[in-house]
């Protein structure tokens, strides 16, 4: 029998889709000369917006630039835990801008940004599992930023190497369920990564390539529901099975860019 999950309320900042579009390639997903439907992506964001305020979570919004396409992947603008913000510096020039924006945000909002000196894509590679972070390297954040991270926070950060370019940001292979287990996709790490996630989650739940190529892993849980690609029907299957409910929300316009549902939400703790 499935074991009883307890939701809790979670704190998201997001950054509406007005100026998104495929500009440049920066990974495997993009092509300047995929075309964009601004309105089905509008459409679709709004939509996992409303499935989080839905399911009783708080939403807050970073206006938009001109110019900066992928600003409304607002996960990798800075991880936060225990109101620290550690903030990001991109490994694209084109995306670089985007930090000062959220930065002032945070600032804003009351928030000490840390600026980091070595490349680190926020929550992009940086997942927080409630007792120490998971770090993704191998393609885009550094390991001086994991070292960095670390002393910032003064919490455990362990190193995983990404290996499939698709899989580029640890939040394209792995997502967290709840402060005990996470799902992944183990063909996306390392053979010594994989043996590390082996041992610290004996009963993670698994994931096919079909599913993480279906962004099923870019994955949003409140430790009950899953805001999970609904394209994932066999992940959405098996975290069924392990009591969790998933709520798929439709966001393939944005894997055009390399991005999905926790792409765009940033988590404020």
């Amino acid at each position: 029998m499935a074991e009883t999950r307890v939701p809790r309320v979670r704190r998201f900042l997001v950054c509406e889709p007005r100026h998104f579009a495929v500009q440049y390639a920066i990974n495997p997903w993009m092509n300047p000369d995929t075309r964009v439907d601004v309105d089905l992506a509008h459409e679709q964001w709004t939509a996992l917006i409303g499935a989080y305020r839905a399911h009783g979570h708080t939403v807050d919004h970073l206006e938009p630039v001109v110019g900066l396409p992928d600003m409304v992947f607002a996960a990798n603008s800075a991880v936060v835990v225990g109101g620290r913000v550690f903030g990001s510096l991109f490994h694209a020039p084109e995306r670089r801008p985007e930090s000062s924006h959220y930065d002032l945000w945070f600032k804003t909002a009351g928030y000490d940004v840390y600026r980091p000196g070595s490349v680190v894509e926020g929550e992009g590679d940086l997942v927080w599992t409630g007792r120490y972070l998971l770090a993704g390297t191998g393609f885009r954040t550094t390991r001086e930023a994991h070292r960095e991270a670390q002393e910032f926070f003064g919490h455990p950060v362990i190193s995983l190497t990404l290996v499939d370019p698709y899989f580029y940001h640890l939040d394209t292979a792995l997502f967290v369920l709840d402060d005990e287990n996470v799902c992944y996709y183990p063909e996306a790490f390392s053979s010594g990564s994989r043996e590390v996630l082996g041992r610290l989650y004996p009963d993670a739940v698994l994931a096919t390539r079909d599913d993480a190529m279906a962004w099923g892993l870019n994955s949003v849980s409140d430790g009950h529901r899953v805001f999970i690609a609904p394209q994932a029907e066999v992940l959405a299957s098996r975290l069924a099975d392990q009591g969790y409910e998933p709520v798929p929300v439709d966001l393939s316009e944005f894997h055009k860019a390399g991005g999905g549902i926790k792409c765009c939400t940033q988590e404020i703790r």
